[in-house]
């Protein structure tokens, strides 16, 4: 098998904690030039915007040199720039530095923030924001938890480390848990172990469980539950809410959205859910309210290059369970550990 060339070193620095933008072009196209090229593959930019980025020198090669749009075309070629960074409401919620060592940073991170840039989701996403108020540039994931789910991800420090610590999670050797807040319903058996095939399809919203060999496991215990109760005024919509339930889940895999859809299928979709059991609308930029109750609460490994043994643990509190009804109405939001 053919190895690809490696791609060389940045020319460009790092702006509020987001890398550059990085282009190879292909191994062979109709393309004359490397401008007909980006025009082509850079069509969400809008008219014209290309173009002007190569008059304003902002397109260059791996020695830091602008290219020219009429520069011909060349198989393999690499070529950066920095992207328009999209207006961002910032998340009011504080990113926790639980562990940092000269390996290793360890955030709990609050809902609602991206763990990488993707989408509109850029420099208000916890990779950029630790990059910048730890002054940690080469900073990366080794993981990654979804945006709505709040609690511990790991960063490597070293990149030439991340390999390591990325195989823990593939090779399954993290002990994770998370908590969520859901419905509770005393004829579910628990606690029980969930085995499905779970599909994500790129460009849709939700995964979903289909036939076939499992791909996903997920260990739901119950770990204490509630009956419904009035709200203070005994009036409106939430005078009454059904009895709520904590959940511990251990998931043996990492499939996207995995407990999720396990909850779900189980009868007990988690609160504050916009996608499952269906798909709400989106909501607008800037609302922090009624987060997902999903928290991954610890993580447990052997740290692959020092041998120490970690355990590490989430202190936020899910809102639904403190309070369902400020949760439900949306008044517990703020900074604080409360989501």
């Amino acid at each position: 098998m053919r190895r690809k060339t490696p791609a060389p070193p940045s020319p460009l620095p790092q702006r509020h904690g987001v890398d550059p933008v990085r282009v190879r072009l292909p191994a062979a196209g109709p393309w004359a030039t490397v401008g007909e090229h980006l025009v082509e593959r850079l069509t969400g930019a809008g008219d014209g915007v290309v173009q002007e980025m190569f008059d304003a020198g902002l397109i260059v090669g791996a020695d830091g040199r602008p290219v020219a749009a009429d520069a011909p075309y060349v198989p393999g070629m690499f070529v950066w720039f920095h992207r328009e960074l999209p207006a961002e409401v910032p998340v009011p919620f504080p990113l926790e530095v639980v562990h940092r060592d000269e390996h290793i940073v360890v955030a709990d991170k609050p809902h609602f923030l991206a763990t990488t840039p993707r989408g509109g989701h850029v420099a208000e996403t916890a990779l950029a924001r630790l990059r910048r108020e730890l002054d940690l540039p080469t900073l990366s994931p080794a993981h990654r938890l979804d945006r709505l789910t709040a609690g511990l991800v790991l960063f490597t420090v070293r990149p030439e480390e991340r390999g390591a610590y990325q195989a823990l999670f593939r090779d399954r050797r993290v002990r994770k848990e998370y908590e969520a807040i859901a419905p509770h319903d005393p004829a579910l058996a628990l606690p029980r172990t969930v085995r499905s095939r779970i599909v994500k399809e790129r460009g849709v919203l939700t995964a979903r469980e289909v036939p076939g060999e499992p791909n996903a496991e997920s260990r739901v215990e119950l770990l204490a539950h509630r009956p419904a109760e009035a709200a203070a005024d005994g009036i409106g919509p939430l005078a009454r809410h059904r009895p709520l339930a904590r959940y511990r889940l251990l998931p043996a895999t990492g499939q996207t959205h995995q407990l999720r859809v396990h909850m779900t299928a189980l009868g007990v979709p988690i609160l504050g859910d916009p996608l499952y059991p269906e798909v709400t609308g989106p909501a607008a930029a800037g609302d922090f309210t009624r987060p997902l109750q999903l928290l991954a609460r610890s993580l447990e490994f052997t740290d692959p290059v020092t041998g120490v043994e970690h355990r590490f643990r989430s202190t936020r509190v899910l809102a639904a369970w403190t309070s369902y009804d400020r949760w439900a109405a949306g008044t517990n939001g703020g900074p604080s550990n409360g989501q």
